[in-house]
């Protein structure tokens, strides 16, 4: 049984990750339960980011476009629009683990990715200031293929004004177009306001991740 043979394989891991030099380590569990706790506490691992992913099929429904019907996106000008891009992410994604800290390097690596169109990297200005920003994602080698809402954040000094809702609706028809017949994206478990919006907008939860973290010494 794998889960006897578990507590064995995470010993190994970590002990391959104090010979490298130690360091931070994430163990990603899929659809956790009291036994992955368990067995994470029993590693000295404790409960990390919550991540769940939400899905619903594409399209939008007019009733839902209508909300923002009037609301202009721009794709992403590749080359421009990099400083003003990584001043609101993380303005937006501050003291985030991941999507925080951003740099042009980050963003050059991600724009290398054969994904990346930045036709599908919209952005809201309020004239020459961005005001918020839907980088989606196309996964055509899933079964069905998926548009995923990748990255999306309001600039905190446009907070309140109902912009995440409208570039989500606008992100979603976006990925309606590429003719991809569901959408997805990933959410912490504890961000309330956003699990809020997404449900509304007819998402729903497929599953959920949890990572179980440590620091490990070296030997």
């Amino acid at each position: 049984d794998s889960m006897e043979i578990a507590p064995d394989l995470i010993t190994a891991a970590l002990d391959i990750v104090a010979s490298e030099g130690g360091g931070h380590v994430h163990w990603w569990v899929f659809e956790p339960n009291n036994i992955h706790r368990q067995l994470a506490h029993n590693a000295g691992l404790a409960s990390g980011r919550h991540l769940v992913q939400m899905r619903r099929s594409l399209p939008l429904s007019d009733e839902q476009l209508a909300h923002a019907a009037d609301f202009v996106t721009k794709p992403f000008r590749t080359g421009i629009d990099e400083d003003a891009w990584l001043a609101v992410n993380n303005a937006a994604f501050n003291a985030h683990p991941e999507q925080g800290g951003w740099t042009r390097d980050i963003v050059a690596a991600r724009q290398a990715e054969n994904w990346y169109n930045p036709e599908g990297f919209l952005m809201h200005w309020d004239d020459s200031s961005l005001s918020a920003f839907c980088w989606t994602k196309v996964h055509r080698d899933t079964e069905p293929q998926m548009g995923e809402i990748y990255v999306i954040a309001v600039d905190p000094l446009h907070a309140g004004k109902g912009l995440g809702r409208r570039m989500t609706i606008a992100g979603l028809a976006y990925l309606a177009k590429q003719n991809v017949p569901h959408a997805m994206l990933y959410v912490d478990a504890d961000n309330a306001a956003a699990m809020s919006v997404y449900t509304s907008l007819g998402f729903t939860t497929h599953h959920r991740e949890l990572a179980f973290v440590g620091d490990v010494a070296a030997k």
